[in-house]
């Protein structure tokens, strides 16, 4: 057994402060030997409390028999409690000062919870051997900015299920091989976990969370994630987890009203309630809610090996008026808009998060226009890896949306992100948001007939995938879902039985492949010189050509789209110097489910020149398609 990890009196003084990285070491639930005793220590927050208690399925659940004594004026409540180890469930009885205020609380750092709908802790020990020496070695000296990224993102409980077997979801072990397995076959770099911290509601998907140190109990315990996760480095495949702490819920076992007042929360309901969401709001300026927070993030990235975290609902952390009409929401301190603690809180955690953890990721889902999300803090940044482009996703499924005979007059939405694809570190999502709450599935959202839809959602990833930026999809929409998701089922594996689906796996596989194979298609992807027009003006007839370079080779890409069913014979396009073009990739090849117009592999370029470049090939441009060319050296 471990030795006490007492508090000490520097620990009381960062955690007070602001500045506590590792909380998780300290507080919660710690089995310990004392005094020559086997038990468990525990340590809980509560300074508005009268008295704080443990009870336990040990003490029968009894107010009275394990008291916690004060540490000094820190707020924090201790004790020891010998005979208690791994396994015992347990709650904190919190007596409050505020008006006789009594109740039952779940530990705030509780490494792990029972079942829900059951709100007990569980004491609980994190110590797991490792098999991803390797992958963690490699990883501390990537560059990912350079690097490929496309990222598989999953819901835990509805990725598959065990039909016969009451249609349970998987737990983290028996996910952990299947998934590997598909998500390397299917060449994603990463996947993305939608929130997998404990909490009570299923349907909110974890972005309600309660348990901000404990890994859903639903699909097992710690350990059995961290094995996914191992097992996912071995295959070489990276893990992010999105992280919520831009809100949590009301449930009166979780953080709300801990000890009788708003300890967590803000108590401002102007600043403390969300209204969309119905849950609480962090108060960031709160300095052992800094501690809470930033302890957390570092938390997932340290003991589970994360890769990475999503943040998620920044914008609504950085805006005071978020979702609120005039009235309803408190200026800062020079009158303006902005949440000046929840900006000065991202700040610092992913300072800690790149200073503490070698080659992990921060990605924002910020839905607005606020500047440098993904720019250095000594810049004036927020200090993101990258962030989400929402811009692009919203244009591109409107586009995308409509009948090929009006995509003439909407030609902008294809082009318009060009103009600020350098401002930030982008991701190109298309992910759960879009595939939820009668939105439909991506394939519901092409028009036309079935082959149509097909071809469009072909395209749709074809012009995903050889644009600038990450790439990221959620489960799916890589088989061409014909349902919305619903976390309650699985998703439609049996549309695999089907070619046009079998055609859309195939697809998105071999795009995969090709984004990372290529240094043209990934080394700049967060810059401008790995990308121009070669023509973005043909919107009569709803084609777009680009260009492709990379740091490293000579090669380049040529990217050339035709958005609607009318193949182009005889279509002709400038290319940067002669010789042969090697047709890489079309869309509208039968081995996808396409109408097989090609140019039988490739062409060899022509001395006219053309779109200001000084070379052309002359090619059949597929209907409802996506070709890639490649010209160079390795051609």
């Amino acid at each position: 057994m471990p030795a006490a990890s007492a508090l000490s009196d520097q620990d009381l003084y960062l955690f007070n402060e602001g500045s506590h990285i590792r909380l998780w070491e300290k507080l919660g639930a710690h089995p310990v030997e004392q005094d020559g005793r086997a038990g468990t220590r525990f340590a809980v927050w509560a300074p508005n409390a009268e008295a704080v208690s443990v009870v336990g399925d040990w003490n029968g659940w009894s107010r009275d028999a394990h008291p916690l004594a004060t540490r000094g004026s820190s707020g924090i409540w201790e004790g020891f409690v010998p005979g208690v180890g791994r396994g015992a469930v347990y709650k904190y009885h919190v007596r409050s000062r505020a008006g006789g205020y009594r109740v039952d609380k779940a530990d705030p750092f509780a490494f792990h919870a029972e079942v829900a709908p059951k709100t007990a802790s569980v004491v609980w020990t994190l110590e797991y051997e490792w098999h991803d020496r390797e992958w963690m070695e490699a990883r501390a000296k990537s560059r990912a900015l350079v690097e490929p990224m496309s990222i598989y993102e999953l819901h835990t409980g509805s990725w598959r299920r065990v039909v016969e077997d009451g249609n349970r979801s998987l737990s983290y072990r028996e996910l952990a091989h299947a998934l590997a397995d598909y998500v390397r076959d299917a060449g994603f770099t990463h996947v993305e976990l939608l929130p997998v911290m404990e909490h009570p509601f299923f349907g909110s998907w974890g972005y309600q969370t309660t348990g901000y140190f404990a890994p859903s109990s639903r699909y097992g315990t710690p350990q059995d994630l961290m094995y996914l996760v191992d097992v996912l480095h071995q295959n070489g495949i990276g893990v992010l987890l999105d992280w919520v702490p831009s809100h949590f819920p009301s449930d009166e076992h979780g953080l709300a009203f801990f000890d009788g007042t708003h300890l967590y929360e803000h108590g401002d309901p102007r600043q403390g309630y969300h209204p969309d969401w119905n849950s609480y709001i962090f108060n960031y300026g709160r300095h052992e809610v800094r501690s809470f927070l930033l302890s957390s993030a570092l938390y997932w990235l340290d003991v589970f090996h994360a890769d990475g975290l999503r943040v998620d609902a920044v914008a609504s952390m950085l805006y005071l008026d978020y979702s609120r009409q005039p009235g309803e929401w408190i200026p800062n301190a020079h009158g303006g808009r902005e949440n000046l603690d929840a900006i000065g809180l991202l700040r610092r955690v992913n300072e800690e998060i790149y200073r503490h953890v070698p080659g992990a990721q921060t990605i924002a889902e910020e839905s607005t226009a606020w500047p440098m999300v993904s720019r250095p803090t000594y810049l004036g940044g927020l200090g993101f890896g990258m962030k989400w482009d929402m811009g692009w996703m919203h244009d591109m499924l409107a586009y995308a949306s409509h009948d090929p005979v009006h995509r003439s007059f909407h030609h902008n939405d294809l082009t318009f992100r060009m103009l600020y694809a350098w401002n930030e570190n982008f991701v190109l999502p298309l992910s759960h948001d879009e595939v939820v709450h009668g939105k439909g599935s991506l394939l519901g959202k092409m028009p036309g007939d079935d082959w149509q839809k097909f071809a469009n959602l072909r395209a749709l990833y074809g012009t995903m995938w050889t644009q600038p930026g990450k790439k990221l999809l959620f489960m799916g929409g890589e088989i061409g879902q014909r349902a919305e998701w619903n976390h309650d089922g699985q998703l439609d594996w049996s549309l695999l039985d089907w070619e046009p689906h079998r055609g859309i796996q195939r697809w998105v596989r071999d795009l995969n492949a090709v984004y990372r194979a290529e240094p043209a298609l990934h080394e700049y992807d967060c810059d401008a010189r790995g990308f121009a027009w070669i023509d973005c003006h043909d919107a009569a007839q709803s084609t777009l050509v680009w260009m492709r370079r990379g740091a490293t080779s000579g090669e380049v890409i040529v990217v050339a789209c035709n958005w609607t069913p009318v193949p182009r014979h005889g279509f002709r396009l400038g290319v940067p110097f002669g010789g042969f073009w090697r047709e890489l990739l079309n869309s509208d090849s039968s081995h996808y489910g396409g109408s097989d117009l090609g140019n039988r592999g490739g062409v060899t370029a022509d001395a006219i020149a053309w779109h200001g470049q000084s070379h052309s090939i002359q090619i059949v441009l597929p209907p409802l398609a996506v070709v890639v060319w490649k010209g160079g050296p390795g051609a």
